[in-house]
């Protein structure tokens, strides 16, 4: 969890972005000595959203969080590197985890996206995307690593349906990209007509196999102001085939922190489910080097509730 003190060849760009009725909105990408003062010195940025998922035909409240940190992959594993090694990539790593209860049971649910920064950047595909679900039937794993021909995948689920999986994808754009995209480059986010896997997260849960699918994406300015008056973007991803959309606000400037998200979707009776998330604190912290009983005291400062 150490700070990457490398130079970041992020270039500042401008991209007008028209869309039917709408102004042209300017995007920046981030200058690399402002991306190296935000992420670098300050250990992690850890955001808590107050969560309602969709979930068996009924909203349940929960907690989300979003754990953003930079840190460095073995070339080799795409395992976090436990030394420093000049082929080592660095990474802005995504931690998404969600907590809720459904009637008497808990879910627990997390998903890591590993995203190179800098002259590694390979047209913003991840290196690694992982998602867990865990609840008292019993847990599902997911993951996709990143190689010349595309990803590969694999599934191990206790549901029969799903089974234990190895396969195969090609260099397709994933949902999960687009957190760590915001982020890092969202002057290039992906917009108009194209193929997006859908989240790891909605596969596991809809208990549908790994398939990119046509999808509309579009980038606008928000209607509603940020927290802090700030201006937003809305950028949305509308996937027909599964009756799907994610729209996730986040600030126009620098360091594009995230403010909300919605996930539609339909039952199949038709009925529409949103699940939401809408960012209630939001600090900057070393969370690895605070794991003692009086470190607590920090969970209030997040929204969060201690176990005891």
């Amino acid at each position: 969890m150490h700070a990457l003190y490398i130079f970041l060849l992020v270039a500042l760009s401008f991209v007008p972005v028209a869309l039917a009725g709408t102004p042209a909105v300017p995007i920046a990408n981030p200058q690399a000595e402002a991306f190296k003062a935000y992420w670098y010195p300050n250990g992690a940025e850890l955001s808590r959203f107050a969560l309602r998922q969709a979930r068996y035909g009924e909203y349940h409240d929960g907690d989300a969080v979003l754990v953003f940190v930079t840190e460095s992959l073995n070339r080799d594993t795409q395992i976090k590197a436990d030394r420093f090694d000049a082929r080592n990539i660095p990474v802005l790593k995504l931690n998404a985890v969600r907590k809720f209860y459904t009637g008497i049971y808990p879910y627990s649910v997390m998903t890591s996206v590993f995203t190179p920064v800098g002259a590694n950047q390979q047209a913003r595909l991840p290196l690694k995307i992982s998602t867990s679900v865990q609840e008292w039937c019993g847990h599902v794993f997911m993951q996709l690593n990143l190689d010349d021909q595309g990803y590969r995948y694999g599934l191990r689920s206790y549901f029969e349906s799903d089974g234990d999986r190895d396969d195969r994808l090609g260099r397709v754009i994933t949902e999960d990209a687009l957190w760590n995209m915001i982020r890092i480059a969202p002057a290039d986010l992906p917009r108009g007509a194209l193929e997006i896997l859908p989240g790891t997260v909605f596969l596991r849960m809809a208990h549908r196999p790994p398939q990119p699918l046509a999808a509309q994406a579009r980038l606008r300015s928000a209607e509603r102001p940020g927290k802090n008056g700030q201006p937003l973007l809305q950028y949305e991803v509308d996937l027909p085939s599964v009756a799907r959309r994610l729209t996730i606000w986040f600030e126009q400037a620098f360091p594009h922190r995230i403010e909300a998200w919605e996930e539609h979707g339909r039952l199949r009776t038709g009925a529409l489910m949103v699940t939401r998330a809408e960012r209630t604190h939001l600090m900057m912290l070393d969370y690895w080097n605070h794991h003692q009983n009086r470190d607590r005291q920090l969970l209030p400062r997040l929204g969060l509730a201690s176990a005891d």
